[in-house]
């Protein structure tokens, strides 16, 4: 069974008002209480949005994002009443989407999720009608594979949302700004995240990391895949 969104919280009042709220105004969701219990439920269902608490019990919300961004690309929002700057560097900098802060409003939180869930599947669909080949690297977008040489390359969750995005606007100069909000969904990011992740993909795809030829920097704005090639 497909949901739109699987809560993922120990907080059993708190996620199944959440819950209840959300399936009033047509966003299917179910929760989860624990770890093996998300895990259990990707093994028979699928879901479009993950909210994801950071302490579950004597588990941690982080270390099951890292899991779940070995196989699942569905955008995840941290949901945790833990403010400090670092617990929101590390979420994003491990898959997640956005950070929201506990407690939070349902009527906010169910507009942010309808927000993410409509550019999710506006991207699944406009990625979905035909592949990107450019010299050594080849994207096939209805598979999201990603191959160099034609051999298939690993990227991480968002690795792989900031190359098709970047690929989609091809030969462009797109802000960082811009970047932030159609890649890390309006997620509190910040430069340092960006570069991390731009270093990471030219390790990746480019030949010569140093002088890279696709992903280059427009110093001052943000970056520019180029090619001449279709």
């Amino acid at each position: 069974m497909k949901y739109d969104c699987l809560i993922v919280d120990d907080e059993a009042v708190l996620s199944e008002s959440t819950c209840e709220y959300f399936n009033m105004f047509d966003v299917k969701t179910v929760w989860v209480d624990s770890v093996d219990a998300c895990l259990n439920f990707f093994g028979e269902h699928e879901a479009d949005l993950i909210l994801l608490d950071i302490n579950l019990g004597n588990e941690s919300g982080f270390e099951l994002c890292r899991r779940l961004r070995k196989t699942n690309n569905a955008p995840i929002l941290f949901i945790s009443a833990r403010t400090s700057d670092d617990d929101k560097l590390l979420a994003l900098n491990i898959g997640g989407d956005d950070y929201i802060s506990k407690p939070y409003s349902l009527a906010v939180l169910l507009a942010k999720v309808k927000t993410v869930l409509k550019r999710y599947r506006n991207t699944e669909s406009n990625t979905a009608a035909s592949t990107f080949s450019c010299g050594r690297l080849s994207i096939n977008f209805e598979t999201g594979a990603v191959l160099v040489d034609g051999n298939k390359i690993e990227l991480k969750a968002m690795e792989h949302k900031l190359l098709i995005y970047l690929v989609k606007n091809k030969n462009r100069v797109i802000p960082k700004d811009e970047i932030f909000k159609n890649v890390w969904m309006e997620s509190f990011v910040g430069d340092n995240t960006l570069n991390v992740h731009v270093r990471y993909l030219r390790e990746k795809i480019e030949e010569d990391p140093k002088n890279p030829k696709f992903i280059k920097t427009a110093w001052g704005t943000g970056y520019v895949f180029e090619t001449t090639e279709d």
